[in-house]
């Protein structure tokens, strides 16, 4: 145990490493007792007084879950299924309109793992990673199921309201001579589970790895049944519930009756009508998070006291914690080590972070010498600009063949939205060009002005037709605005549209059922999508309505209006929250590594790592442990390169370099190892048929490793507060 920390000791306060020397000593006379004779507990004889029980943290409400699985039936990383099930079909219900938990957990993880991760063989699933390729890289005959124990509770402030779900899982491997603890903060507006792909990495190490749906989720309220989802995925009636929801929504200036009366059919879901905008919290729930680990390992592991308690016994001075986490779950990592007061976290590993920044300091950011056209902007800015142009920008002729939603080997044709919204730009004076081709460019012109890269531009097409920037776009205006579902912030709610004519319906008891499992937390997501209240003739699924202003199809540009001016207006609710979500560039002198896809359209390099890396080092200095890896080929959805086709002859899985991040931050704090500077890996994509789903087998010469001295043209460096990136 002293030996695993030799390195840390040695950089570490006089007073800290005799508190960890001490823990230490602690931690190993627990072993040698569990190995030698005696119980796990410390053994007779050995058995120290009562003097620092361990307690459930103060933020942990109501009755906290624990269940062991065995590692056939069930376990914590496949849910029973084994790597060769999660690439299968999905399971199902026994009955599909009243799932049990277990049925409900076990198709969660089978969705939150697709959802992050390519699991097709030929991209590079079951050879490069997955459930079957262990800690040290090699490909095993192992369905890669893990046996161990998982803790669920809520953390609070008494009121209900937040209840953020907490889990903690602890493999049977975990080693308590070299304890670690990563954290898997789900990814997007996703629920618990939303970064098992990610807590895999530290299940095969041994790791426990604390995750937190960080006041998000998957389930919504449904007003019309008035039902509500319980901290298990299980539904209940909203009074039944009470306190135990995992959301309830509240009412804004009218109540739920009368807006359910007015506007029937309608979904709430946490991300967007929480009234508590979760972001502002994400690193906090991170931290959380990490604590309720800490309790439960020494609930598991602790030393027994004389009195039959569980002593504290392993803690922040004993046990190697990474934050860790890709997109939204990345940028609450990082929140957490900026917050880590406490020093509870030593290193942090991360993938294409959302990280906020500040208005000052201005950060340059500088592309083979030149400066990028934008840089810096605020998620809710850059994503209401991608909501406005990029579904005209998909006209642009040398966009042809960009991906689309399609699994045929011929393209489909692009709807007509796409040349309606480019008309209705140009009428509402926000483009020129008197041709679709020529307003198409100009959509794409402004798509670069505004800080996307060029290696984004056949993303566009596919983010648009899918409605990402405007399901983002209408997420977050309300959750900054702290809006209640009441509200309908610029004529926009949620609801199950009816089949033939897409209006809103009362949701399947199938789809209600099951959205724990399946849903993403942000619509559209399972059978519930954006509806735009203003449509002439009527409330409509919002991408194939009309604006009220010209009664167009042009997939209610009025609404993307109305949402973009709440920012340029400077809407003081939505500025407040906005405000909220900054970061500050101090990582507290942690070792760190950001990896991040030079291809990402959803979080452009320019507004997210790119800066970041300039603001941590003008913040920090000489001080600052942080790497940033920009990866060519790489961009934001991994779990899309065996969903949209022509993603696998384009782009590489970013996964495998969140576990060399991992791998590389594990090895610098374990043993010393030089984190690799701050670089770009030049990749090389699988090609193959544009239009085709299944690539060519990708090979390990499509995914070079991250280099520990990279060549001169690759090197990323900052000067004061200038990022220079190479070409």
């Amino acid at each position: 145990m002293q030996h695993r920390h030799a390195s840390r000791l040695a950089s570490l306060p006089l007073r800290r490493q005799f508190r960890q020397t001490a823990v230490a000593v602690a931690a190993s006379t627990l072993l040698i007792s569990a190995c030698g004779g005696g119980d796990s507990s410390g053994g007779t004889g050995t058995t120290p007084p009562a003097t620092n029980p361990n307690t459930r943290p103060d933020f942990i409400v109501g009755t906290i879950s624990i269940k062991s699985y065995d590692g056939n039936s069930d376990d914590l990383l496949t849910a029973g299924l084994g790597k060769d099930g999660l690439a299968g079909t999905a399971p199902v219900f026994a009955n599909p309109n009243a799932p049990t938990a277990a049925e409900l957990r076990r198709n969660a993880i089978y969705v939150n793992y697709r959802a992050i991760v390519d699991v097709q063989a030929a991209g590079g699933y079951g050879s490069l990673y997955g459930p079957n390729v262990d800690s040290q890289g090699n490909v095993t005959a192992s369905q890669g199921k893990v046996p161990g124990t998982e803790y669920i509770a809520y953390a609070d402030d008494g009121s209900g309201l937040k209840n953020v779900t907490m889990m903690v899982q602890i493999p049977d491997s975990f080693d308590r001579a070299n304890p670690c603890i990563i954290s898997a903060t789900s990814s997007g507006s996703r629920g618990v589970y939303g970064g098992i792909a990610v807590g895999e990495w530290g299940l095969k190490r041994g790791c426990a790895v604390a995750y937190t749906d960080k006041g998000t989720g998957a389930a919504p309220h449904d007003l019309e049944s008035d039902t509500v989802p319980l901290i298990d995925g299980t539904r209940a009636d909203r009074t039944t519930a009470g306190k135990l929801a995992q959301f309830a929504a509240q009412p804004g200036g009218v109540s739920l009756a009368a807006f359910n009366a007015s506007f029937p059919h309608r979904l709430a879901f946490k991300h967007a009508h929480s009234q508590q905008n979760p972001e502002a919290d994400w690193g906090r729930n991170t931290l959380q998070a990490i604590q309720f680990a800490m309790f439960a390992l020494n609930d598991r592991f602790g030393t027994l006291g004389t009195d039959g308690l569980r002593q504290i016994t392993f803690t922040k001075s004993n046990v190697l914690v990474i934050a860790s986490a890709i997109s939204n779950g990345g940028g609450a990592a990082i929140a957490a080590a900026e917050q880590d007061e406490d020093g509870l976290i030593d290193g942090v590993a991360v993938g294409e972070p959302n990280v906020e920044m500040p208005p000052a300091p201005v950060i340059t950011v500088r592309r083979g010498g030149t400066a990028v056209a934008a840089s810096g902007k605020s998620l809710y800015d850059y994503t209401t600009t991608a909501n406005l142009f990029q579904l005209c920008a998909a006209q642009v002729a040398t966009l042809a063949n960009a991906p689309r939603v399609s699994g045929s080997s011929t393209l489909p044709s692009l709807p007509s939205q796409t040349i309606d919204r480019c008309t209705s730009l140009v009428a509402a004076g926000k483009l020129a060009g008197a041709t679709t081709p020529d307003q198409a460019n100009a959509a794409l012109g402004a798509m670069h002005a505004a800080g996307w890269e060029p290696e984004s531009d056949e993303l566009h097409t596919s983010l648009s037709l899918l409605e990402v920037a405007s399901s983002i776009s209408v997420t977050y205006a309300n959750s900054y605005s702290r809006a209640s579902v009441t509200d309908r912030l610029c004529s926009y709610s949620f609801a199950s549209p009816a089949p033939t004519t897409s209006v809103p319906a009362t949701i399947p008891a199938i789809s209600l059922a099951g959205l724990f499992s399946t849903g993403n937390g942000i619509p559209p997501t399972t059978s519930v999508t954006i509806m735009n209240d203003d449509s002439p003739g009527g409330a409509t699924r919002d991408f194939v309505s009309k604006s009220k202003s010209n009664s167009v199809a042009d997939a209610n540009l009025d609404g993307a209006l109305c949402l973009r001016n709440l920012l340029d207006n400077r809407n003081t609710a939505l500025m407040t929250g906005i405000a909220q979500t900054y970061r500050n560039g101090d990582l507290r002198g942690k070792p760190a590594m950001i990896v991040h896809g030079r291809s990402d359209a959803l979080l452009p390099v320019n507004h997210t790592s790119r800066p970041y890396l300039g603001l941590n080092k003008s913040v920090e200095g000489n001080a600052s442990k942080l790497s940033y890896i920009e990866v060519t080929n790489g961009q934001h959805f991994d779990g899309f390169i065996d969903l949209v086709a022509g993603y696998g002859a384009r782009f590489i899985p970013m996964h495998v370099y969140m576990n060399r991040a991992l791998d590389a931050v594990y090895a610098n704090l374990k043993s010393g190892t030089a984190l690799p500077p701050s670089q770009v890996v030049r990749t090389t994509p699988r090609a193959g048929g544009l239009t085709d789903i299944i690539a060519p087998q990708i090979l390990p010469s499509n995914v070079p490793p991250i280099a520990a001295t990279p060549a001169a043209g690759d090197k990323i460096s900052v000067s004061g507060t200038t990022v220079d990136v190479p070409n």
